[in-house]
């Protein structure tokens, strides 16, 4: 089983050996844009940044139309995602909304009320 046979709806994604492995040519390139350099190439030409890491077609489709579950699915780390997401100028609670089904301002409103619950 791997991290992408665990997602789902409200599911908790785990991120294993089996995910690591599936993920890691994504991962490095979500962890070269913490220089600014790699970010000014990536603006450039985004497809070909991701040509240059060999991502596997979905993994490059997952990036370029920044579709955050499908990253996760192809073993993209939620610590090296949301470097890409700093890219686009988005925060953490951006994507924990994109993952809950929830708007930024609701995932925020309901972290600050103590958290979600599925009751």
């Amino acid at each position: 089983m791997t991290g992408a046979d665990r997602v789902g709806p409200r599911a908790t994604y785990v991120f294993d050996g089996a995910a690591s492995r599936l993920g890691y040519r994504m991962n490095k390139l979500f962890m070269s844009l913490r220089h600014a350099p790699a970010r000014e190439e990536f603006r450039a030409d985004e497809a070909a940044y991701c040509d240059r890491f060999g991502l596997s077609e979905p993994q490059k489709r997952a990036v370029l139309d920044r579709d955050w579950q499908a990253m996760l699915e192809l073993g993209g780390s939620i610590f090296y995602v949301y470097k890409l997401a700093m890219v686009d100028g988005r925060s953490m609670q951006y994507l924990g909304g994109v993952f809950t089904g929830m708007s930024e301002q609701e995932f925020v409103a309901a972290m600050r009320a103590g958290g979600r619950t599925d009751g």
